[in-house]
């Protein structure tokens, strides 16, 4: 079903002309998204800048049934970001970031992404669980979850999170806290975009100066020496303090600047490390790996915000990505994991990660939030970056393969962020039952119409007569 261009009419005069449609200059560059394999063209970007316009974007799509997406980072591996032949709700202008010092706390605007959080809260020695990769989304990485380098250290984002302030499906403006609407609070923190629009953000911070971080390669197509390094990586970190977290990456390194020639499409076993605290403790803890001698030195003492900005994923490129909680990265599983990691496609960006989780990630009750398998040790996430459309099922299948090798090590449960469109059950599995039914309630009081369906949805459970 196309829309009649006079149809945005009404909603351009009351946001001051900015909605673009197809035929308007800019429009191309506003749907743009880092994932090309999304091609998904909207009818309308309505690029907002304040709470009352989110509202009024929200009216106007239930008025005209229009369907509706949210955009911030537009780092949704999926593609949620966008919505065919609909409306969508563009975050960006409202990016704002005021940092409170005195009470370590950090305001931040739905629309912002986390490298400039990270940059205004570095300048007062402070930081919390942000993404990753700096051009992710505060608000739909939040909503998720929230798994980080620091979570180890801090907990996931969720549980750092104070206050949400959203826009509800009926265009209300509420904010959710522990003191306010805690139900809506609970549901917020981690159960995706499915109760509203986040406007903004109230987060606690951590004392987080310099780091003991950063990426060692190491060549492994011998496949021996990428065994040994890591059979030591996962050994140092399940008896490490929760100070030290990072990951175990093996890739096919990319021709990028700064990587020396002789390591170009080479197979790599990489180890990035992220330790806060002592930057000599660190090192301590780390030297059983150092001693393999890598390829690669990128490790060092550095401002947080500068490590936690190396490492992010190129725009531009086709992307899958998908993952799996471990209940415990033991030898079976780690003999997996290295046979499928030899078998990473040639030429691509593709790389078999395993995360470490524990530390202040497990010190938060499972029932506290809507996430499951907080007991997990480890995040296995392979994922895919490639071009051209003919390198797709090869891609994809390899992804696939590995996460189906390690169905017998999971836990059942799946962190959200980390996938596509994997099925409703998945989304259930996220959760569990018996959480997904009581986010369903929740979403049957706050959005009972499914407003905001063009996620990892959750259905809204109807209410009793």
């Amino acid at each position: 079903m196309s829309h009649n261009p006079l149809r945005f009419a009404s909603l351009k005069q009351a946001l001051g002309g900015r909605v673009l449609e197809p035929s308007d200059a800019g429009f191309e560059d506003a749907r743009v998204l880092f994932n090309t394999m999304i091609t998904t063209r909207p009818a309308a970007i309505a690029q907002v800048a304040t709470p009352a316009e989110v509202a009024t974007a929200i009216r106007f799509a239930r008025d005209h049934q229009i369907p509706l997406a949210v955009r911030s980072g537009g780092h949704s591996v999926a593609g949620h970001s966008l919505v065919e032949n609909g409306l969508v709700i563009d975050m960006r202008q409202m990016s704002s970031i005021a940092v409170d010092p005195h009470t370590r706390t950090v305001r931040v605007g739905g629309g912002a992404t986390w490298g400039p959080v990270d940059r205004a809260t570095q300048a007062h020695g402070l930081s919390t669980t942000g993404g990753r990769v700096t051009t992710t989304g505060v608000a739909g990485y939040t909503l998720g979850g929230g798994n980080g380098w620091l979570d180890r250290a801090f907990g996931l984002a969720v549980d750092n999170v104070l206050s949400v302030d959203l826009v509800t499906a009926d265009g209300r403006q509420v904010t959710a806290s522990a003191d306010e609407h805690p139900d809506l609070f609970w549901a917020l923190r981690g159960g995706g975009g499915n109760f509203g629009v986040a406007t903004s953000f109230t987060f606690r911070l951590h004392p987080v100066g310099t780091v003991y971080a950063g990426l060692w390669l190491f060549v492994a197509e011998d496949g021996r020496r990428g065994e040994a390094i890591s059979r030591t990586y996962r050994d140092v970190l399940d008896a490490a303090p929760r100070t030290l977290g990072g990951g175990l990456l093996w890739q096919r390194v990319p021709p990028d600047p700064g990587v020396p020639p002789e390591l170009h499409n080479r197979l790599c076993a990489g180890v990035c490390v992220c330790h806060v605290g002592d930057p000599a403790e660190g090192e301590r803890l780390m030297a059983p790996i150092k001693a393999f001698k890598p390829d690669l030195d990128g490790v060092g003492t550095v401002p947080y915000a500068d490590f936690n900005g190396s490492l992010d994923d190129p725009p531009g490129h086709r992307n899958y990505w998908t993952a799996e909680y471990i209940r415990a990265f033991d030898d079976q599983a780690l003999d997996v994991f290295i046979d499928h990691s030899k078998r990473l496609p040639h030429g691509t960006r593709a790389m078999s990660a395993m995360f470490p989780a524990g530390g202040a990630v497990q010190d938060v009750a499972e029932d506290a939030t809507p996430l499951t398998s907080r007991h997990a040790n480890w995040h296995l996430h392979p994922f895919c970056i490639w071009d051209g459309e003919a390198r797709d099922a090869d891609c994809i299948g390899w992804a696939r393969g590995i996460r189906t090798a390690f169905q017998p090590f999971s836990t059942g449960g799946v962190y959200l962020n980390f996938i596509g469109n994997e099925g409703e059950d998945r989304v259930v599995a996220a959760y569990g039952r018996q959480k997904y039914d009581r986010l369903a309630r929740i979403k049957g009081i706050w959005d009972p119409d499914n407003v905001f369906h063009g996620n990892q949805n959750i259905r809204p459970a109807r209410r009793a007569p």
